[in-house]
């Protein structure tokens, strides 16, 4: 076992992983360069309100669902206050140019609403609940704990399911509807592998939950926890070089330059931060190509305003206004959410649309505070039509902005290449090229949360599972981890 663990990042990869490590009695420490850990957990606040960026709403956390067992064995669970949505009977709400579809919450629910609306597609709408239930059932059976690689996994779950749906006959239609939960995880439909679409669709369907306040309190509660077993946090020093002699990782520099040794490094962050901070010398050149060949998921440009309450009520349920091409692939779409925002009489509205770095070109050598009155106003022009389309859809006569993020608050604020919003992008051509990333270059170096195995808040919290599974090896972590959640 280690002797002493180091964590780069304090997002909800690094606290999961440090958790876990902790619960071991094993030594762990989490480095992170922000002044408050809890990554895109923590929300910020403007004029008195909390703005959320990373969590917006959460899904299969019922009793014994995958993410509340993996939140269970964390022990944050009674940290976290949820609220069930779906009470009006849908979870989301689709709006295309010509037509509407509500997801509602629960699988036989979502079957019946799909053959009521797709009548013509009863075959095709068999198939797909039959892969949607199958997998779903891989999930509550813990398949991805109870294997050491994802090789267990039929070769045809890693197929494009936009393929898939061409190949089922699937009208344009019904095709704009199911492609909808690949955007979840910043894929594309045509690109995004079978299984991780079925699991991300799954865990929504199977229950979907929002935080009660802000998102602050989700960061506390992993912070907390890891505090409570004895694994300490480094807030606002990040690692500026990870050491490495004979092969073996020696701990790492801060960018103070203090010396932190440790004899394994676990890093939360993504592989082209992690290849950066080595030396040079230790990376083969074929592990560096293959970082830098990667494609990321696109950045994300979000938008928070209040908006009086007396002009539209909260709603229980999240609204996607989408434009789609004539084979019904997404082409555009704008995430909208309008709750309750904790200050009596106003309500928050967040709407967030994805945005590539080639937009804030202008910008890309400044940092967050320091890029001055035309960033501001490039925000406010790409914010409006955001805006305008809100008003339009909820009937909003007042709103007042609070913020404008874009990839490049993101990218400086968890050191995302490009501001990915979720890392790697994990299509069905480069799945197992980045799979292939966790083969580290040095002894004692893991790769986890998001970058290790896939994104979401459940994909990065297995993926840290998984990184704890290659650090004590797959008998201690089936025994001592695993052993727990059955």
């Amino acid at each position: 076992m280690p002797e002493q663990v180091l964590i780069i990042g304090s997002g909800i990869g690094g606290l999961s992983a440090g958790i876990i490590l902790a619960q071991l009695q094993i030594p762990v420490t989490v480095v992170e360069k922000n002044q408050q850990p809890g990554g895109l957990m923590r929300s910020y606040r403007r004029s008195g309100i909390d703005c959320p960026v990373g969590v917006h709403y959460l899904g299969a956390l019922d009793q014994g669902q995958l993410l509340r067992q993996l939140w269970d064995a964390l022990g944050v669970t009674p940290l976290i206050p949820l609220e069930r949505m779906g009470a009006e009977g849908i979870i989301d709400r689709y709006i295309f140019d010509d037509f509407e579809f509500n997801l509602p919450a629960g699988i036989d629910a979502f079957e019946e609403n799909l053959r009521r609306t797709f009548p013509e597609e009863q075959l095709q709408i068999t198939m797909i609940m039959a892969d949607l239930r199958g997998i779903s059932r891989s999930l509550s059976a813990f398949e991805i704990f109870l294997s050491p690689a994802l090789s267990v996994f039929s070769p045809e779950r890693f197929e494009s399911m936009g393929e898939r749906l061409f190949h089922l006959g699937c009208s344009p239609r019904l095709t704009a509807v199911l492609g909808v939960p690949a955007t979840l995880i910043g894929i594309p439909l045509q690109k995004c592998p079978v299984y991780y679409y079925y699991m991300t669709l799954a865990s929504y369907l199977l229950s979907s939950w929002r935080l009660v306040g802000s998102g602050t309190v989700m960061a506390e509660a992993f912070v907390s926890q890891l505090r409570s077993l004895g694994g300490n946090i480094l807030a606002g020093d990040g690692v500026a070089a990870i050491q490495v002699e004979a092969g073996c990782v020696k701990g790492a520099v801060l960018s103070s330059g203090r010396t932190l040794p440790a004899d394994v490094v676990i890093a939360a962050v993504h592989p082209e931060t992690v290849v950066s901070l080595l030396p040079r010398a230790v990376v083969r050149p074929s592990y560096r190509e293959r970082v830098a060949q990667l494609e990321n998921t696109k950045g994300l440009l979000g938008v928070n305003a209040a908006v009086p309450a007396d002009s539209h009520r909260a709603l229980p349920y999240n609204v996607y206004r989408l434009f789609t091409e004539a084979d019904g692939s997404l082409n555009r779409g704008i995430f909208h959410q309008l709750r309750e925002s904790g200050q009596p009489g106003m309500n928050l509205l967040s709407t967030i649309t994805s945005s590539d770095i080639e937009e804030w070109r202008p910008w890309e050598k400044t940092t967050s505070g320091k890029r001055g009155s035309e960033y501001e106003a490039a925000k406010q022009e790409r914010a409006r039509p955001l805006l305008d389309e809100a008003a339009k859809l909820f009937g909003l006569r007042e709103m007042n902005v609070l913020d404008v993020y874009s990839p490049l608050t993101i990218r400086d604020g968890v050191s995302s290449p490009g501001g990915s919003a979720y890392g790697i992008m994990r299509t069905t051509k480069q799945l197992f090229k980045a799979a292939s990333l966790n083969r580290s270059p040095v002894k004692g170096l893991s790769l986890a949360g998001q970058n290790r195995l896939a994104s979401g808040i459940m994909g990065t919290i297995l993926g840290s599972f998984q990184a704890v599974r290659q650090v004590i090896g797959h008998e201690k972590f089936m025994r001592e981890v695993v052993g727990r959640l059955l």
